[in-house]
């Protein structure tokens, strides 16, 4: 009878046995003909990795995760178990990545370093091959393991002593833990931009704490890496619809940072790279929160000294905002003009390059709104010492669109610009600027001679009259000195002192 009840049991399947023998075999293999190099004592070490990577499993990935996924040996191949196990097989190997390698003294390079960076290329093939279709448990896991080796804070040698971008010809710092970093940013971005990756199921892993972490990354001083996230940032950008508000809120909150706190980041030209392309996505018209990031996030970046490190990138962002809505180009215009730069020669000529591309875009009427204080400035600009300085902002007179603008104002703009011009044929020394100075003069009198003329003679009597008012400080400062000296011998004497004869003078 005890027999036969025993018999009715059910037997303990001997196919999870033969799977781990074919998984440590395969292994083992897979581990020897790894790039065509033998590595020494893997064989051995397959054990304590296993027992490591099961205490490792228990920390990294809860019981709500674990849940209800059958445990699959992580060095078997995805080409030696079943589909349904495939997934499976994928946290597992994920799992056993959470281990966090030290990659500070290259001689300290281990057996499971060398198994984490086969087991990393393997996830970043089964991936690529797009034949799977991810639960949450291996959501879950993914967003975990890349938590586990991206996530970290980072050492102060790794940050620079000075302000990020003021010296631009300083070597980059490379992060010694690239190679396993690299495969580990390429898993996580073949999985984001996963085609049938659910976003309603994924977007509860990768939430704003994730992307929060994601942000703070981009301060590391590795180019390789803050190019990557750039790229991985724009795909959740892109996947995760529900996200995009916090995403851009998240990267306003940085530049504010930057700006009025720091101004020390590592990451700003690859974030206005990402917002560069976003902008041009934004729908017209503009909504309210897209113009106040131009007015209180990039307008204001104009401001670091070292603008030099992300212009290009903010130049970009800037004329598409114009692009977009031509009258923004007033606020952008006096944003340039309150930042604008006195002592800086280089970013005053990136500013003059910037300005011109906004003019270039910029209607009649809007020019006509800002172009007083922009050619007062211009005007100082065709004066400066600095011969590059004054050379870029007479090759202003080059563009046909502003050329085309001046012409149409020209009542307005040539008395602005005409003292400027003949100071610069008397005074500035260098070559090059004086021959511009007099292709424009020659310009302005086939453009308009009379008005030139009438410029000429208010110039002469403003000079006449600067003259005049030269002699009268003179006269009266000869009179003050004699006054003062009448005064110097009865003070000597103690006498009390006489009154001039001399009338009073009027200052």
């Amino acid at each position: 009878m005890l027999k036969q009840i025993l018999s009715k049991l059910p037997r303990k399947s001997q196919k999870s046995d033969s799977l781990d023998s074919a998984g440590l075999d395969s292994g083992n293999h897979t581990s020897n003909s790894s790039n065509g190099v033998q590595c020494t004592n893997i064989g051995n070490s397959i054990t304590s990795r296993l027992s490591v990577v099961k205490r490792v499993s228990s920390a990294v990935f809860p019981a709500s995760i674990m849940a209800g996924v059958e445990a699959v040996e992580p060095n078997l191949s995805f080409k030696d178990v079943s589909n349904p196990q495939k997934q499976n097989l994928f946290i597992s190997k994920l799992n056993l990545c959470c281990e966090v390698s030290d990659f500070s003294d290259p001689k300290k390079a281990s057996s499971e370093q060398d198994l984490k960076r086969q087991t990393l290329i393997e996830l970043v093939d089964f991936v690529s091959s797009g034949s799977a279709k991810f639960n949450e448990p291996a959501v879950a896991a993914m967003c975990k393991m890349c938590a586990v080796n991206l996530f970290r804070v980072f050492p102060p040698k790794y940050r620079s002593n000075t302000s990020s971008g003021e010296a631009e010809d300083d070597e980059p710092m490379f992060d010694p833990a690239w190679s396993n970093l690299q495969l580990v940013y390429d898993l996580l971005l073949r999985f984001i931009s996963y085609s049938s990756l659910d976003a309603k199921v994924a977007k509860k892993h990768v939430d704003h704490s994730f992307i929060l972490k994601l942000l703070d990354l981009f301060e590391s001083e590795d180019p390789r890496e803050r190019d990557c996230l750039k790229t991985i940032l724009h795909r959740i950008y892109g996947k995760f619809m529900v996200h995009r508000p916090f995403v851009r809120k998240a990267v306003s909150n940085i530049i504010y940072r930057f700006v009025f706190e720091t101004e020390r980041h590592n990451g700003i030209a690859e974030l206005l790279e990402i917002f560069g392309s976003i902008i041009s996505g934004f729908a017209i018209p503009l909504k309210e929160e897209h113009k106040m990031f131009l007015c209180r996030a990039l307008i204001p970046l104009h401001k670091p000294k070292s603008i030099g490190v992300y212009h290009q990138q903010l130049t970009y962002c800037v004329v598409q905002f114009v692009d977009k809505d031509q009258k923004l180009a007033n606020n952008v215009i006096k944003g340039l003009l309150k930042y604008w730069p006195i002592t800086n020669s280089q970013k005053e000529l990136m500013f003059i390059s910037e300005l011109e591309e906004i003019l270039e875009m910029t209607n009649m009427v809007e020019f006509q709104k800002i172009m007083v204080p922009v050619f007062r400035r211009i005007a100082c600009c065709l004066n400066s010492s600095h011969y590059q300085v004054a050379e870029r902002a007479h090759l202003l007179w080059n563009n046909e669109h502003i050329l085309n603008l001046i012409t149409h104002n020209r009542h307005v703009i040539f008395p602005l610009i005409f003292p400027s011009l003949e100071r610069n044929s008397q005074n500035h020394w260098n070559q090059a600027v004086l021959n511009l100075t007099q292709n424009i003069r020659k310009m302005f009198c086939e453009m308009d001679e009379e008005l030139l003329l009438a410029c000429q003679h208010k110039l002469e009597e403003e000079n006449s009259q600067l003259i005049e008012a030269a002699e009268k400080r003179k006269l009266a400062w000869e009179r003050l000195e004699t006054t003062a000296a009448a005064f110097k011998p009865a003070a000597t004497n103690n006498v009390p002192p006489v009154k001039p004869a001399t009338p009073p003078v009027a200052c």
